[in-house]
């Protein structure tokens, strides 16, 4: 059996609506959090793009990186995997959201330690509820085929397409994948990061 190669996307296409402003603007420890997940997830993958609506093309910040641009706007987060999908049908796809502060290198390598091609996904329980955490997984190429049928019946929900999959699922990695929401947690999280 082949093994699929590992394409990396980093998720910046959401609307931040709770947070009033875009996350992967936010800046710990002096750097956008969208440059922090981005040396991560390019170090660990053949090739890396980052994931954004038609609108985000031109942002400065992302303008300066390989982009993806959704196809499939209406699907939130499935609609940045999908498109990623069917651009690169050959690859597997280590999928990361940005708004991830506390994700680093070692949860990551943990991850791609536990790959496994023959299943259609290796992702962490949430250390909430147990349940894969999709914005933090390998996505083989035959976990297209549902994720895709799932969205063209209007219910896109990523976590939901894992579970009905074949998958690797890793115990909780800690805080790693805490992500940050809202202007109180950005402004705990950025308290929690700042170098002592």
């Amino acid at each position: 059996m082949s093994i699929a190669p590992l394409y990396g996307l980093l998720l910046s296409g959401g609307e931040s609506r709770r947070m009033q402003r875009d996350k992967a603007q936010l800046a710990y420890a002096g750097e956008p959090q969208l440059l922090r997940a981005w040396r991560l997830l390019s170090a660990l993958t053949e090739r890396a793009f980052v994931s954004v609506r038609t609108s985000q093309q031109d942002d400065p910040l992302r303008a300066s990186l390989p982009q993806l641009v959704d196809t499939f706007d209406a699907f939130g987060p499935a609609a940045g995997i999908l498109s990623a999908q069917v651009a690169h049908p050959q690859a597997a796809w280590l999928v990361v959201a940005c708004d991830l502060p506390l994700l680093d290198e070692a949860t990551l390598r943990t991850l791609l330690a536990a790959r496994d091609p023959r299943k259609d996904a290796t992702a962490f329980a949430s250390r909430f509820d147990g349940l894969p955490e999709p914005l933090c997984a390998i996505w083989e190429p035959s976990s297209q085929a549902l994720l895709a049928q799932r969205c063209a019946a209007g219910s896109p929900c990523p976590r939901k397409a894992l579970l009905q999959s074949d998958i690797v699922l890793l115990t909780a990695p800690g805080t790693a994948l805490d992500n940050v929401n809202t202007p109180e947690e950005f402004e705990r999280m950025q308290r929690e990061m700042e170098p002592s």
